[in-house]
């Protein structure tokens, strides 16, 4: 039997691993399509590329993982089942249902370290993606320069360098300028242009600082404090910067102490859970003693003082009861009131939203273990399917299941169900009929000859001829 179990698990190896990755390289090529626009034009570093992917992976992994198991299920038997493996193995006496013990204790033990990676990796690279996505849009892309148009050019820093230029033309594809006009108001005190039958407009390497160079040119300076003074400098080639046009690509500028629901630990989303739920309560505290003491004095028609909290100095007795004033505190009530339903409906739904967020990590980790209880009879019932069955079972299962976990999540954030009714209602349907299956797993009948498509019109047709054949004993 152990010969057995290590060809069962030797077998589903391959099929994993190759499903694994090339699920993982396209969910992150359609991250990377989706971001593409925000990271295009921006110069950023190898290193950011590099950590953009590498913090993207993770997420990609959660979702990907449980995915590839249960192609491997349903490739490795349905392969068992075409190639008469598991006729074989039922000849020798072989309960089918044996077969499922040693996967089901690699998926169990899958499950624990992705419940580990889900609550310990998982939120700490989403964490790393959104604080560097923070960065990459921090970045200002290159300037852009129009022509016919007069474009301000200043430092981002706060310098007080300031220019404005005007170009008749200008190439973008080289930044190439022709009929350079350029005004310095950078000192109030002087007047200075610049004019240049043409230029070139170029960046440093980090793309902060911009470098004119201007042919065949003049400079006019006029002092406002001697006005009668006129300077012209004729150039062929004239050179200068203007520094902190861009801004620099800084990684780790943000604050650290900030997170999202799905950058915190299911310690951490407790811990909010926790808080929201003492704000809640001493919410609803304040409004019940605000309630009791603002009745106490619309009873005492404006004779009783108003009701203070915990805290607060008592107020004077009232000695004169001015007309209006128990209409008035009456309305100022009913706006609190309304203030406080919605105040303590927005916790309650962040607590919701936390609340399925550690469910999540959970869920999805299981997933791995009911995949392996669906897939063996699915793959046992429909083997001679071959890799077109695969395919088609994996993407109908994929679609319910994560349909199922985005509806539900939803559900639980509106407070249709609670959370944990939505994260594992799925979970818990899919076992059933899974297991359901496993009680069926020794009554398959497909054979080589047969495909899956053949069974199911095969099953529509029996279908049919029993419902033909009640009406006409009828």
């Amino acid at each position: 039997m152990k010969i057995l179990t290590r060809y069962l698990l030797r077998a589903h190896v391959g099929p994993f691993f190759f499903a694994f990755f090339a699920l993982t390289g396209v969910v992150l090529i359609n991250t990377l399509a989706r971001r593409l626009a925000e990271l295009a034009g921006k110069g950023l570093p190898m290193r950011a590329i590099l950590e953009f992917f590498v913090y993207a992976l993770p997420a990609s992994v959660a979702l990907t993982f449980p995915m590839a198991v249960l192609v491997a299920i349903l490739y490795t038997f349905a392969t068992f089942t075409a190639e008469n493996e598991i006729t074989a193995m039922k000849a020798g006496g072989l309960d089918l249902k044996r077969l499922l013990l040693p996967l089901l204790a690699v998926a169990a033990v899958l499950t624990v370290v992705m419940i580990w990676f889900n609550d310990r990796v998982l939120p700490e690279a989403n964490h790393r993606w959104s604080q560097l996505f923070v960065d990459i849009a921090r970045k200002t892309p290159t300037v852009a320069l129009e022509p016919q148009t007069i474009n301000k050019l200043s430092a981002q820093s706060g310098s007080a360098q300031t220019y404005y230029l005007r170009a008749a033309r200008i190439d973008p594809t080289t930044n190439r300028l022709w009929d350079v006009s350029i005004y310095d108001v950078s000192n109030p005190n002087v007047l200075r242009s610049i004019y240049a039958d043409s230029g070139v407009a170029q960046f440093n390497t980090s793309r902060t600082d911009m470098v004119l160079t201007l042919w065949h040119g003049h400079m006019r300076e006029v002092p406002l404090d001697d006005p009668k003074t006129f300077r012209r400098m004729t150039f062929s080639q004239q050179k200068f910067g203007i520094p902190g046009i861009g801004t620099s690509f800084n990684l780790g500028g943000q604050d650290e102490g900030y997170r999202g629901d799905r950058e915190m630990t299911v310690g951490m989303l407790q811990a909010r859970i926790d808080t929201l739920r003492g704000q809640r309560r001493e919410e609803l505290r304040r409004v019940r003693l605000e309630m009791q003491g603002d009745l106490g004095f619309a009873v005492s028609g404006g004779r009783k003082p108003f009701a203070t909290l915990p805290g607060e100095p008592p107020p004077p007795p009232v000695t004169h009861v001015e007309p209006g004033s128990v209409r008035t505190r009456t309305r100022r009530t009913a706006d609190d009131l309304a203030s406080s339903v919605a105040r303590v409906k927005d916790l309650e739904e962040q607590v919701r939203d936390l609340d399925v967020e550690i469910h999540k990590k959970y869920s999805i980790a299981v997933a791995s273990l009911v995949f392996v209880i669906v897939g063996a009879p699915l793959a046992l019932r429909f083997g001679g399917g071959g890799i077109g069955m695969v395919i088609a079972t994996s993407m109908v299962i994929f679609a319910i299941y994560y349909v199922g976990l985005i509806g539900g999540e939803s559900l639980a954030g509106r407070g249709y169900v609670t959370p944990f009714v939505a994260m594992w209602i799925v979970n818990v349907l899919m076992t059933i009929l899974g297991v359901a299956g496993l009680a069926t797993m020794g009554r398959e009948t497909a054979t080589a000859r047969s495909s899956m498509w053949d069974q199911m019109l095969q099953g529509f047709r029996d279908f049919f001829a029993t419902v033909t054949r009640r009406k006409a004993r009828g």
